[in-house]
Parts: C-alpha cells; structure tokens; sequence
C-alpha cells in the first residue's frame, strides 16, 4: 500500500524492494490529483499520458528518484509539453527542448506528471497573479499558498506529488514551502543549472526542490545540483556529498540568531515559534548566539530596483513577432508590439517592467540602479561577516502566516513587504531553506528558515534534518491539510 504522505526516501525503498511499482506509485498521486486539483488548481496541466509512458519504463534503482512523480514550476522548459509561466503571452507554448533540471531528473528515472502553477512570470508573492487562475492553500482554501511557486508548495502539501521543482528569485520557494508546510530549498546561485528557465531576474533566479523533508531535500538536490556548459554562471558551482553529516546532529554548531528578523511586522506567533526552535536546537547541542545584518532594512528597496530593471529586460523578447501571443490586427510595426504586449502581459509583469525601464532610463540610473548595486554589495558582506562568527543562521521565513486571496492586491507594496525576510538572501546569492516549525492557532503553518554560506547545503541539511529528528513525534507533525 502506498500512502500519500510517504517521502521520496519511504517510496525509493518501497520500490528497491519491489512493493511496488513505479505504475503503481503513480496511479496513486494521478488519482488523489484529479480529486483534489480542481479545488486548489496547483497544476496547470496534467501530462498523464506521458508520465505513464515513464514510469512503465523507470528503472527502479537507478537514482533515489527512480519511478517517482514529481511537478515541475510552470516557468522550467519541457520538452513536448505545455510550458506558459502562468502567462497567456505564452498560451500554447509546446517547448523544443528540456531545461537542464528537467533533463537530469528525467536521467535519473524521475516521473513528470505535470506543470505546477505559479504567479505569471514567476512576478508575485501568492499565486493571485496567475493569468489563468489562482493556487488555493491545501490548509485553508480561503488563503493563498504563497508565491510564486505556490503551485509546486501546495502540490506537494496536498499529496499530489512526493516533491516538486520551484524557482527562487527572491524567496518563491521558501515563502510559499513556508505558507504550505512543506520544505523549500532556495540553492546558493549557480549551484542549480538556469538553463530552460523562462528568465525573471537572471543575477537572482535559483531553481530547486520543494519536498516532505530536509532529507528528501538533499536526494533532489544531489541529482539536479552542478556545472552546466549552457549556463555560464553555473561553472563554479561546488557539489558536496549532501548526505555525509546530515545524521550529525547540531552538537557543536553555532547558530546565530539575527536581530533585524525579529522586530517590527513579525506577527508574535511566527516569533515564538522560530525562538523554541532556537531552544530545540540549543537543548540538542548547539551555540546559540546573536549576530547582525545591520543592511536587512535596505532588502526590499535594493531588490525592487534590481528586479524589475533584469524583468524589464528580460521581458523584452516577447514582442509578438518569434512566438508568444500575437495582436490580430496592427497598423504598423510598432502598433503591432503594443497591442501584442498590452493583451499578453498581466497587469503585475506590466508594473514591473514600468519600474524597471524607469530605473535603467538615462537620468536615472545612477540614482537608483547604481545605488542598488552597491547595497546589494553590503547586504552580501553582512552574511558574510555573519558567517564568520556562526555556521548557519536561524530566521522566520515570512513575517506572518498565509493571508487571505485579496488582503494584498490593492496594496503592491504590502505584498511586497512579505518578501522582507527572503529577498536579502537572494541578493546575497546564498543558500536558504524554509523548514515547518509549527501551526498558528488558526491552524495555519509557520515556516522557519536556516541560511548558510555559499555552497553550504550540506551544513543547513545537518541542521535542518536534526531539527527535525528532535520534532518528530510532536503532535503538529502528525497534521494532515483538510484539502486531502
């Protein structure tokens, strides 16, 4: 029998020795999707007939995720099937070839079922921005998942899939892993391969996994993780052996707790809550002490002038003419991009592309672009000083639990505010992971996160995973979303 709940590690071994199949383990997640999909729209598409095919033909030890379902984010190319980033710009969009994190989990046997939805363009902090239709929180239908990836996080909260890809720009991963309950890695940049991601912000875009566990965390990330010839920024990444320390236990580490993620805008819950973490862990064997990031404060405003300016960039291929969606009827060349993009583009990718040809505009780039580079630099020093005085950082994911749909909408600049915890790690290009650490009293979930130097996954999977042999038996962990 195979339950839903069960981690990639349970299911690998479960297929080793032969309780299974791999046909069988993914009729299983294709049933409880078709049941539950419709209420919480986490996939955009479903590509069962495809997925048969690779799972009747899985070879079953091959990799840990051999014969295993997983969803991939809608904004990673794959080949064959539907790929939008939640955008009608790209409506229709049937991709020539794989990204490369496609193309290396499809290497080790893993199973696509789908394509996951997300805010169009991966451009928003909830899932409200799909152009198609909204993600719904698997604990509460009422609340958004979180975004962008709020697709792949409520997926894999909703038992559709043992695991998913997302993409992190400036905490899409973990903000909605957070929102979710489930566990979302954000890889230091260029440790993951961007090759075949639809491009948000190409200095701060990370994809990697979403899973049930930090363990499980670490099989996603030793298949997906390494150099890559097609991405130039890829080429000094580090690979470790993720699974060599990670039954450690925290004894001996130095965990910093800094200061500017506990004020103002925390809601006291979440504080709690990733303060008896700190407990957990100082009761397990760990150091812990306080440390600053003195720049935090600049967070938002250095990455709202960053990622609009690379978005607006980005953003400038889709002209109507190569591909995406096309106007009907032009007057001329220049009437037909306005209409083309007018009609493709949500009104989100639309505000950012204003703020960020603003910020590049002759005049005014050295007041605002320049500037924020050079703060970029700073926040990037801090961890780094940080880092000198403890191993891993211990913070809140997001300052609040998952808000209601439409709390945010009329206010940008409130939604993106719920960033203010995620944002700095991605300018700094540092590896972070969102780990559950509880419920509010509204049975909403509480993310916490553990953040590393560059390439140090291995120490915050050490971390993370003693965390969560500490809590294992705590009744929160035994809760099940309502939606399955």
């Amino acid at each position: 029998m195979i339950r839903l709940n069960s981690t990639i590690k349970e299911l690998s071994e479960k297929l080793q020795k032969k309780e299974v199949t791999p046909s069988e383990v993914l009729n299983t997640y294709i049933t409880q999707t078709k049941k539950v999909n419709p209420k919480i729209k986490a996939f955009l598409n479903i590509s069962e007939k495809e997925a048969k095919t690779e799972a009747a033909k899985a070879k079953v030890g091959k990799s840990k995720l051999s014969g295993i379902p997983v969803g991939i984010k809608d904004v990673i190319l794959t080949r064959g099937i539907e790929t939008t980033a939640a955008s009608k710009m790209l409506s229709g969009y049937i991709p020539l070839e794989n990204a490369t994190v496609v193309e290396r989990l499809k290497k080790a046997g893993a199973v696509i079922i789908g394509k996951n939805n997300c805010d169009a363009w991966a451009h928003g902090s909830s899932t409200e921005n799909s152009d198609f239709e909204p993600t719904k929180n698997p604990w509460d239908i009422t609340r958004v998942p979180g975004g962008s990836s709020g697709g792949s996080a409520a997926a894999v909260a909703a038992r559709e899939v043992p695991y998913a890809i997302g993409t992190d720009t400036g905490g899409s991963i973990r903000q909605p892993a957070g929102f979710c309950g489930v566990v979302g890695l954000k890889p230091t940049y260029g440790l993951v391969s961007r090759y075949g991601l639809i491009a948000m912000a190409s200095s701060l875009d990370c994809p990697g996994p979403i899973t049930r566990t930090v363990y499980d965390s670490a099989i996603v990330l030793d298949v997906i993780a390494g150099a890559d010839d097609k991405d130039s920024t890829s080429k000094a990444a580090v690979r470790k052996d993720y699974f060599k320390d990670i039954k450690k236990g925290v004894k001996g580490l130095k965990i910093g707790i800094p200061k500017e993620y506990f004020g103002e805008g925390l809601d006291p819950e979440v504080g709690k809550a990733v303060m008896v973490v700190a407990d957990e862990l100082r009761k397990a064997g760990a150091e812990i002490i306080d440390v600053s990031l003195p720049n935090t404060e600049y967070g938002i405003a250095t990455y709202y002038v960053i990622q609009p300016a690379e978005v607006s960039s980005n953003l400038g291929r889709y002209d109507g003419i190569k591909y995406g969606h096309s106007a009907r009827e032009s007057k001329n060349l220049i009437n037909h991009y306005f209409k083309s993009r007018s009609e493709g583009f949500g009104d989100e990718a639309k505000r950012r592309i204003m703020l960020g040809t603003f910020v590049l505009s002759a005049g005014y780039y050295d007041a605002y672009y320049e500037q924020a580079m050079k703060v970029r630099t700073l926040i990037k020093e801090d961890f780094e000083k940080a880092f000198t005085q403890c191993d891993v950082i211990l913070a809140p994911t997001s300052p609040t639990t998952a808000f209601k749909f439409g709390e945010h909408t009329k206010d940008p600049l409130s939604m993106y505010l719920e960033d203010a915890y995620t944002v700095n790690m991605n300018l700094a290009g540092v590896p972070a992971i969102s780990i559950p650490c509880g419920f509010s009293e509204k049975n909403l979930p509480i993310g916490m996160q553990l953040v590393g130097p560059h390439f140090a996954e291995d120490m915050l999977f050490r971390a993370g995973h003693a965390y969560e042999e500490i809590t294992k038996d705590a009744d929160w962990r035994k809760k099940e979303p309502r939606i399955s």
